[in-house]
């Protein structure tokens, strides 16, 4: 834990939080409901700007939150919640797939899940493959693509809403390195931009479609009518 909260102090890990501060921000604006919980990174509100009544950050780890849980196993009810945060969670994770089918199990239908990760095809990930060994915090997580990503939750019921890339700054350490870069965020955007250093990405958990079915009233009339009694015409007295 110490070793995340030093990253995040430095020039490279306030220039990828802030990057995805901006992107948590926009996706989560929009997402309506009762309870939302962000997983994961509770130095950073990550919630701020949705309006859920109950906002609640919790992490893995002894930190100062308001909740600690093992991600594998969470203490919510399923379709309880409404919109989980992830940033950075299964990528250091000892089992993603649980954390997902977790995520799945608690989140009500029609329920959102905004995760962040570090892009393996990027230069980030070319510097975490060099600096595999002994290597520390955020270089000795396992990098997951996004296809990968989207595979796991469309396996899971999950329809991918929105993904942003970003971060195409080279991982220098300095912010003299940063500064001098700067220009490549914006040609990374135009130019290639699924090699952005991370990633966020917006699904909504999709429930089983479902067909009302309605009385065929027509039917049912026309049958009614084929089965009443002719009726005798009266006769006229004279």
């Amino acid at each position: 834990m110490s070793a995340l909260r030093e990253w995040l102090e430095t020039p490279l890990g306030s220039y990828a939080m802030q990057w995805e501060q901006a992107r948590y921000d926009q996706a989560v604006v929009d997402i309506f409901g009762f309870n939302a919980v962000q997983i994961g990174l509770p130095e950073f509100d990550l919630l701020r700007a949705n309006r859920m009544p109950l906002r609640v950050r919790s992490a893995g780890v002894p930190a100062d939150v308001q909740l600690r849980l093992d991600e594998t196993q969470l203490p919510f009810a399923a379709q309880s919640v409404d919109l989980m945060v992830l940033p950075h969670v299964l990528e250091f994770s000892r089992d993603p797939h649980q954390v997902l089918r977790e995520v799945e199990r608690v989140l009500v239908p029609e329920g959102n899940i905004v995760l962040s990760g570090f892009n393996p095809y990027s230069l980030w990930g070319l510097r975490r493959l060099w600096r595999r060994q002994g290597a520390s915090y955020p270089w000795n997580g396992v990098y997951l693509s996004v296809p990968r990503l989207k595979d796991w939750l469309k396996l899971l019921g999950f329809e991918t809403h929105a993904g942003w890339f970003g971060c195409y700054v080279p991982p220098v350490r300095t912010e003299k390195w940063l500064l001098r870069c700067a220009f490549m965020d914006a040609a990374g955007d135009r130019w290639w931009p699924i090699a952005g250093g991370a990633y966020v990405l917006q699904a909504v958990k999709r429930a089983p479609g479902m067909r009302v079915i309605t009385p065929r009233w027509k039917d049912r009339l026309a049958a009614a009518k084929a089965l009443a009694a002719p009726v005798e015409p009266r006769a006229n007295k004279h």
